[in-house]
């Protein structure tokens, strides 16, 4: 597989806020029986703010705007966090049903799990994992409690009662 840089320019973003290069490439490969095939693509490279590095996207679509690529990759990855999200928190190793209605049913479920977390994790004051509190959740979901207050300060019903055992006077022990 070889490729060629066929041109390579700086392009500006509309919106003036990013500069933005690209380089048009093309890549020969040669088959079997003798023949050459040859791929066109584009390489497009942008400074990512946010993560503070340059990062290259490759494509075939030749005709897009380059900022209109950016942003569609953005949701892209945008949609492969959620999809790691999700496997990692609710695994679907198998099914309960095998209609495509109780799979669909099932998926739809763990998307709304996984947006109520998010909705509850948006909500809370202190700072958890998104694992650690879904880990948490499905520890006392059985119990009647205040997520909410729980969540935002766990120790503080530990806390309580040590302070309810500090003020009583000691018991005497077997040993004094």
């Amino acid at each position: 597989l070889k490729y060629n840089i066929d041109n390579d320019t700086m392009y500006q973003t509309p919106d003036g806020l990013m500069e933005v290069r690209v380089q048009y490439v093309s890549f020969t490969k040669q088959i079997k029986n003798g023949e050459t095939l040859t791929h066109k693509a584009r390489i497009i490279t942008y400074a990512d703010q946010r993560k503070r590095k340059l990062i290259s996207l490759l494509t075939n679509d030749m005709d897009m705007d380059p900022s209109e690529v950016i942003a569609i990759y953005r949701k892209r990855w945008e949609i492969e966090l959620l999809f790691k999200q999700i496997k990692q928190n609710f695994p679907l190793k198998y099914f309960y049903g095998e209609s495509a209605n109780a799979i669909k049913i099932q998926i739809w479920v763990t998307l709304i799990a996984n947006l109520l977390l998010m909705v509850m994790k948006k909500g809370l004051t202190r700072s958890w994992s998104f694992s650690g509190l879904a880990t948490m959740v499905r520890i006392t979901l059985m119990y009647y409690v205040d997520f909410y207050s729980l969540f935002n300060h766990p120790e503080k019903d530990w806390e309580a009662r040590l302070q309810a055992t500090s003020d009583r006077t000691p018991e005497p022990s077997l040993f004094d």
